[in-house]
This record gives structure tokens, C-alpha cells and sequence, in this order.
């Protein structure tokens, strides 16, 4: 049962971010977050994206410290990697896989 982070080396809105991931269970992570009071608006696809100024405390809270390239070894190695979803570019087979339906009317 481990939690790890990346630095806080993400840029977006005004801050840096670090990326907070489980290498057994979403189950696990999100409890992890819950802890630490990380809301779940924070959680994209397979980690928590968190702020700079919360990253002593996640490490604090028991969080191993590894590189951005190591977070995403170990989600591919735990099969938990949730790749995003691409847009408009993708193969017509591509996007029949992919599409979640019919968009409404714009």
C-alpha cells in the first residue's frame, strides 16, 4: 500500500502542481486524498492533482517522493494508467471506440 507524488513541476492556473497516484487501487488513493482533505474535483482520470503548497503535507501524511517519470512507470506497471481522451484527430474506427454518444446541440 503506497501513495506517491511527483514534484510540484506542473504549471496551471497561477500554480504548480504535483500528481498524486496509488500503485494498487483508485480505493486506496482516493482514501489517501480524503485524508489529506484534497476534494474530488482534484482527481483527473488516475491521479490527484495537487498544489505545491500541499505537497509537504502529503508527504508528511505518508506519500513517497519519486520523478514525474516514475509515476507514470508505476501506474503503467499497476495497470491503473487512464489515458485522456483524444479529440477530433482520431481515426473514424478510433472514434466510434471512443465517443460517449452524441453531443447535444451547441
Amino acid at each position: 500500500m503506497t501513495i506517491y507524488i511527483d514534484p510540484p513541476s506542473w504549471p496551471g492556473h497561477g500554480r504548480m502542481w504535483s500528481h498524486l497516484i496509488s500503485d494498487l487501487s483508485f480505493d486506496e488513493l482516493h482514501a489517501f486524498a480524503e485524508k489529506l482533505d484534497v476534494p474530488r474535483r482534484a482527481f483527473e482520470r488516475d491521479h490527484y492533482d495537487l498544489p505545491a503548497h500541499r505537497y509537504a503535507d502529503a508527504v508528511q501524511a505518508g506519500a513517497v517522493e519519486v520523478g514525474s517519470r516514475e509515476v507514470v512507470r508505476l501506474l503503467h506497471a499497476s495497470g491503473l494508467r487512464r489515458r485522456k481522451e483524444r479529440g477530433p484527430g482520431l481515426s473514424a474506427a478510433a472514434r466510434t471506440r471512443t465517443s460517449p454518444g452524441p453531443r447535444p446541440p451547441e
